[in-house]
């Protein structure tokens, strides 16, 4: 009954993107990240869905599962895995290493107890890295869901994180604890 009702979920969800952005070739990343955002990554069953819902031979709209496999796992944001509640990407640029990176991404790894490209037992943390946060002048950086930390030393990163495992307190943004 569960599986029957997320089925359900997935295609009013494929649905209600394949709506708001129509039934083009050139809607499948906007439609891919609909989902993505929704859900926290883009499930592998969507695939089919949103080709069943896209194919319009008569309109030559002819699209394989396997390209909308390719455009999902090409982007970097968008993930074919379920990720944590929060997500952290770590800028692993020469900028970055060179300023103190690799210290970091290993105070990073030591707290949350994973490994680039691991989600915590708990589906709390997932650690990735990525090629370049735009950001290149205050490495090293990484971010925590939307949120860029530059400058970072070791000994700020337990601060940054536990902003994360805590409420947040009324009146203070993601970001504004002093940890920069």
């Amino acid at each position: 009954m569960e599986q029957e009702e997320n089925k359900l979920d997935l295609e009013s969800l494929v649905i209600k993107a394949i709506e708001k952005h129509g039934a083009t070739h050139e809607a499948v990343i906007p439609i891919l990240s609909d989902l993505n955002q929704a859900l926290g990554y883009i499930p592998i069953a969507s695939l089919p869905e949103i080709r069943r819902r896209i194919q319009i031979p008569e309109k030559s709209v002819i699209l394989a599962d396997s390209h909308l496999y390719s455009a999902a796992s090409f982007y970097q944001l968008f993930s074919l895995k379920q990720l944590g509640r929060h997500i952290v990407r770590f800028c692993e640029s020469a900028p970055c290493h060179v300023v103190g990176g690799r210290e970091v991404i290993q105070t990073i790894q030591d707290e949350l107890g994973i490994k680039p490209g691991e989600t915590t037992d708990d589906m709390e943390w997932t650690l990735l890295m990525t090629s370049c946060l735009g950001v290149c002048a205050v490495g090293p950086v990484f971010m925590v869901d939307d949120d860029i930390y530059g400058n970072v030393t070791p000994e700020q990163v337990h601060g940054i994180l536990a902003h994360y495992r805590d409420p947040v307190p009324m009146g203070v943004e993601p970001g504004d604890r002093g940890e920069k």
